[in-house]
């Protein structure tokens, strides 16, 4: 006779009490950070160096007694540094040099606070998100307001500004056509055109267009592209890649981490397959997740769900009729939906990302 082991539910129940106050504790940090990069706080401590609380307001034109609270809240919790004097008028906060790149260095493939801000501005929406629970519909991408759109778009900026011309290299048909004079490539669903502008840099005989129906992220695409050396080479459309004036043009299209946020996925990537040029391709990055439904999950899978949950999945049902893919997008998912905009092959690129994932769809 097989013994059957009874779970331990003490050992379950303090487990999970310990880690849900373990992620409480989490939370208040994503809190006090995302404060501390929208008021300017991290900026101001990493350029001006180490601060009472007053210095900080001072140059920050804040309040002390909130200031104070918080540069104590992030010693405690081991974001800043501080000194050992007992009086917390006196007492000085540094922030550490290897913090900086984290908190505030935009280009750094380790800045963090866009995603904090991502998240915030997610978890606003949770009223919206408890009554799409009910009815079944969604939230509108618009209704998530600045801080999604533009830390999604800040975070993954570093990304497109250090690998995309990696990435595009790899591929070398692609490449080729691309460094030839007179290359153009759609950049569809391009958000605040961070991806848009590295083609450009990537490729200086190409030019670039940024395609997307969300006006306000098109209008802080160009201002973004206005401030750099490829000014000339992109173009930013607020209007729908289905454009019948855009057809045939494009040697490339392109479709960074979007397709799984799309209500029809398939019209989209249909349209995209009409964009291209004779012999184009169209190339997909999407989420690395597990190319099966595993649980538990590791910590991508994890961070992927936490945002399907809270923005992708509401996303996607806020239009009728959706698919309602969610952000858990699996290979064969997606070769089902190419398969049936048209496209004759799909092709999972060997281009390593620790959460993306690159396909080719061809014709």
């Amino acid at each position: 006779m097989v013994e059957t082991l009874e779970p331990d539910i003490d050992a379950q129940r303090d487990a999970l009490a310990d880690r849900l106050f373990t992620s409480a504790n989490a939370t208040f940090d994503l809190a006090a950070v995302y404060l501390g990069d929208r008021l300017g706080l991290f900026r101001a401590l990493a350029d001006g160096g180490p601060a009472t609380s007053a210095e900080l307001a001072s140059r920050t034109g804040l309040d002390e007694r909130y200031v104070r609270e918080w540069l104590e809240q992030q010693a405690v919790t081991g974001i800043l540094a501080a000194d050992g004097s007992e009086d917390a008028r006196e007492r000085r906060y540094t922030l550490p040099a290897g913090h900086r790149e984290v908190l505030v260095d935009e280009l750094s493939l380790a800045h963090m606070t866009p995603f904090v801000r991502a998240i915030v501005g997610s978890m606003r929406m949770l009223p919206g998100i408890l009554e799409a629970f009910a009815d079944g519909g969604g939230v509108a991408w618009a209704d998530y307001g600045d801080d999604l759109r533009e830390g999604q778009a800040a975070g993954n900026r570093p990304q497109f500004h250090h690998l995309m011309a990696d990435w595009l290299g790899q591929v070398p048909d692609v490449h080729a056509r691309l460094s030839a004079p007179g290359a153009r490539v759609a950049d569809v669903a391009c958000g605040e055109g961070w991806s848009t502008i590295a083609i450009a840099r990537a490729y200086p005989s190409a030019r670039v267009d940024g395609i997307d129906l969300d006006e306000p992220a098109i209008e802080q695409a160009r201002r973004n592209a206005a401030d750099t050396e490829v000014a000339d080479r992109v173009a930013f459309h607020a209007r729908d890649a289905a454009d019948p004036a855009l057809q045939g043009a494009f040697d490339l299209v392109t479709v960074f981490e979007a397709v799984h946020d799309m209500s029809q996925p398939v019209a989209v990537l249909g349209a995209a397959r009409r964009l291209l040029a004779p012999g184009g391709t169209l190339i997909v990055m999407d989420e690395r997740v597990a190319e099966q439904f595993t649980a538990p999950g590791d910590d991508v899978e994890r961070f992927m769900y936490g945002f399907s949950v809270l923005v992708c999945l509401p996303n996607s049902l806020a239009e009728t009729p959706s698919v309602g893919t969610g952000t858990a997008m699996r290979p064969d998912t997606l070769r089902g939906y190419a398969q049936d905009a048209g496209f004759s092959g799909v092709t999972v690129l060997a281009i390593e990302h620790p959460s993306f994932r690159f396909y080719r769809l061809d014709p």
